[in-house]
């Protein structure tokens, strides 16, 4: 028994265990989801509910895992490179809508900080809370260090970053289509502005068109969020 725990204390450490667990859970999400389409099947929610099952059941520490974990998050800045492909072919569009596209993710930036503001102070949160709340409509890296410079907790933001973007990309795009919102560049934007990288893999999903639309909200959303957080925090320290 000591040499199997032994055993699996190295197997944990070596950098591949992550990445396979990471991309094995990943790609069996997926086929579960083209078996069983629905929201709660998103391959994100169930590869991150079966990891996190996975490490606690086996006693392996995040630490470990995350060795790996972190040989994928690297690769996360060229899949954001790559996002510049689709929204290259829309540049001709993009530019006759650029100030209603500024317009509309700046809007929606506000609207996403405030709201979370308001529902923190409605179900009575902390100053704290609200603060680590605020960003957490735009991609991690950004959040984590407008969290940092606003007086929230990072490591708390970042939980409620992926939460947003889960949710985003789980209802995003059927809610917009309830209330009647059809238009690609309309959904790209609500994606991108509200769900950050998440949602705008779903996006991508959508459409080239669409995807292109979010990657350019979820930059713009980073940039007006990381400009307006600060004062935002202020004005809420007044009242």
């Amino acid at each position: 028994m000591v040499d199997d725990i032994g055993l699996m204390d190295q197997i944990a450490n070596l950098r591949a265990f992550g990445v396979v667990v990471t991309l094995g859970a990943f790609l069996a999400a997926e086929k579960l989801y083209k078996r069983y389409p629905s929201p709660f099947t998103h391959p994100l929610l169930v590869s991150s509910v079966g990891i996190m099952i996975l490490l606690r059941v086996s006693g392996i520490g995040y630490a470990a895992y995350n060795q790996g974990g972190r040989l994928i998050t690297f690769f996360l800045g060229p899949a954001t490179v790559a996002l510049g492909i689709p929204l290259y072919r829309q540049t001709e569009e993009i530019s006759r809508n650029r100030l209603l596209i500024i317009a509309s993710v700046t809007a929606g930036g506000i609207a996403a900080m405030m709201v979370a503001a308001a529902v923190v102070r409605l179900c009575g949160g902390s100053l704290l809370l609200v603060l680590s709340m605020i960003p957490k409509s735009v991609t991690t890296p950004i959040a984590m260090e407008i969290s940092r410079v606003i007086g929230g907790v990072p490591a708390l933001t970042s939980v409620f970053v992926v939460t947003t973007g889960l949710l985003g990309a789980m209802f995003g795009p059927e809610l917009l289509w309830v209330l009647g919102i059809k238009d690609p560049k309309a959904i790209g934007l609500a994606l991108g502005t509200a769900a950050h990288g998440i949602g705008t893999g779903r996006a991508i999903q959508e459409g080239e068109r669409v995807g292109a639309y979010s990657g350019l909200a979820m930059g713009l959303a980073g940039l007006f969020t990381a400009i307006l957080a600060p004062l935002v925090a202020a004005l809420l320290r007044r009242f």
